[in-house]
């Protein structure tokens, strides 16, 4: 399945200027990373935030957000939402939480 370049450019969006944010080609599609730890991305025909397992549980309170599953089994503190569904308030949430999330982790070297 191809990326949809509206959802790119509607995550770009709301990362804004957010210092430190790098792009990656991730599971058939893009990721945005922070200090080498993944923050948000596009898979599929979805959005996906990586809220970390202590803001999972909150995080699946918000409408039209689900358990991320890409082979049938949920991953813990990752969470998507449908592009329909994808209200401005909720992707605020789920960003900020992802943000707050990655930043709680050691940074990531990259491999040479």
């Amino acid at each position: 399945m191809a990326l949809d370049p509206g959802l790119l450019e509607l995550m770009r969006e709301d990362l804004g200027d957010t210092p430190g944010i790098r792009e990656k080609k991730m599971f058939g599609g893009v990721c945005f990373m922070l200090d080498g730890n993944m923050v948000c991305g596009i898979a599929g025909e979805g959005l996906m935030y990586r809220v970390g397992k202590a803001a999972y549980g909150e995080a699946l309170t918000l409408p039209a957000v689900h358990e991320l599953s890409f082979t049938g089994r949920p991953m813990g503190g990752m969470v998507e939402l449908a592009p329909k569904d994808a209200e401005d308030t909720v992707r605020t949430r789920l960003l900020a939480m992802s943000l707050a999330h990655a930043r709680g982790l050691p940074p990531k070297r990259p491999k040479s």
